[in-house]
């Protein structure tokens, strides 16, 4: 069964015309609220952490591809945006300048169509210093520090009223029912004890239906104040708050954080603080289970770099929800022929799936996931975030995450490792954990 909302037509891929952007300089932010006083409209891109990061506005050009080259084939396309492009941007750092917010497929076989946004106009916040971005491809347009300005309150003069709790609101079953959620997962175990694989993620949806209409950006604000820790994403209507880096690329070091391992917070014994210590670094499911994820990220990322450095044991990550064995990864990347260092995109295409979210080897993963989940999973578990002209960019895994599929319709989507000491109810369970951020967010449960 598939989703009728992941297969719809999307946009015109591009907007003729060559892209003109200017970028200045803002000065400091409110350090209270950061960018979150920008999230004031359910149409916001959103790539936001402890109050930094990027918001943005409105839409200037778009690529839209699928299959197993549409990473390769975005990059292209962002490539030659970049070569027609008149930029002025005085600050040069990261995320400045022209940019680009993407999510991409789960899957080279989805019917989904992965896209790049650029949009009219960015608000960027890095170490509580601000800047302002315009971008248009109107050969007309002035651009100028005064416009940009101009841009930016027209945008902020159209704020999204807030939503209260509906009696109309309520949780829904999606493709699969809890039993038949179990009955997947166990014979995924099957599988790995046949030996045919070492882990399988599998995942389920549920569907949040609304008596009245989503507030999106309110639910980003919720998300980003709950879940400060983690990368609250809003592109084209996937949203979510992901703990999970897959790869950040700054100049020609890259970053990347691998969750795998999950303890649910609201089982906890009180008066217990060793206690996710305890039950997860002392569990070898658990350790076995994070092993092979950031074993296959190093994997693959080995070959982008000179020099590489991670956690010589996982360590504990405390969400308001859940608990995570987590290892940070940093590395150097290798110059090619021409000088040049891998760009973030390129990174993605070569990482992308790890065993974090699909098993391994990903390629049987990959098939018995669709084989057994019987879900179009469309972006949820693909790369989510942005990338600018310079090839830095954020890419998150796009988890604790939904996509809206009309104004009062989301559906919601969490999945969990399989290996194999996995037991099919505690599994279950894990999805409630993973499913609780959206939930509470969307103002569906306390």
């Amino acid at each position: 069964m598939s989703n009728p909302s992941l297969t719809a037509p999307a946009p015109d891929r591009v907007r003729t015309g060559g892209l003109r952007s200017i970028t200045l300089s803002r000065g400091p932010i409110e350090p209270n609220t950061g960018l979150l006083d920008y999230v004031v409209r359910n149409d916001v891109h959103t790539w936001i952490r402890r109050g930094g990061g990027l918001v943005a506005y409105g839409e200037t050009a778009r690529f839209t591809g699928a299959g197993p080259g549409r990473f390769a084939e975005a990059q292209s396309w962002w490539r030659g945006q970049l070569a027609t492009a008149d930029v002025v941007n005085p600050l040069r750092q990261s995320g400045t300048g022209l940019i680009a917010f993407g999510s991409f497929a789960f899957s080279k076989t989805s019917a989904y169509e992965s896209r790049l946004i650029v949009p009219e106009i960015v608000v960027g916040c890095s170490d509580g210093s601000s800047w302002l971005t315009y971008i248009t491809s109107d050969a007309k347009a002035e651009v100028t520090p005064e416009a940009a300005e101009a841009v930016l309150a027209a945008y902020l003069d159209d704020v999204a009223p807030e939503r209260a709790p509906h009696p109309g609101d309520r949780l829904a079953p999606g493709i699969l029912s809890e039993g038949e959620y179990m009955v997947a997962v166990a014979e995924g175990v099957r599988h790995v004890q046949a030996g045919e694989l070492s882990k399988l993620v599998l995942a389920r949806d549920v569907v949040a239906e609304l008596g009245a209409p989503i507030a999106t950006a309110q639910v980003l604000r919720e998300l980003a104040v709950r879940y400060e820790d983690c990368w609250t994403y809003s592109v084209d209507g996937l949203i979510g708050s992901t703990p999970e880096m897959l790869i950040k690329v700054e100049n020609s070091t890259a970053r990347a954080r691998v969750l795998a391992g999950t303890l649910d917070r609201a089982n906890a014994p009180a008066g217990d603080p060793d206690y996710p210590q305890r039950v997860l670094a002392g569990s070898d499911k658990q350790l076995h289970e994070h092993s092979i994820a950031i074993d296959s990220l190093t994997r693959q990322l080995e070959p982008f770099t000179s020099s590489m450095t991670s956690h010589s044991e996982p360590f504990v990550l405390q969400l308001p929800n859940v608990w995570h064995l987590a290892s940070d990864v940093t590395a150097q990347l290798t110059v090619d022929g021409e000088g040049q260092v891998p760009t973030s995109l390129a990174l993605v295409d070569a990482l992308h799936p790890t065993a974090a979210v699909c098993g391994t080897p990903t390629t049987v993963a990959g098939a018995l996931i669709r084989e057994l989940e019987h879900l179009e999973r469309g972006p949820y578990a693909g790369p989510v975030g942005w990338m600018d002209a310079e090839g830095n960019g954020e890419w998150g895994i796009a988890l604790r995450g939904a996509v809206v599929e009309s104004p009062t319709r989301i559906r919601l989507y969490a999945g969990c490792g399989i290996v194999e000491g996995s037991q099919p109810e505690a599994e279950l369970a894990e999805t409630w954990s993973k499913f609780r951020p959206m939930i509470q967010a969307l103002g569906l449960a306390g």
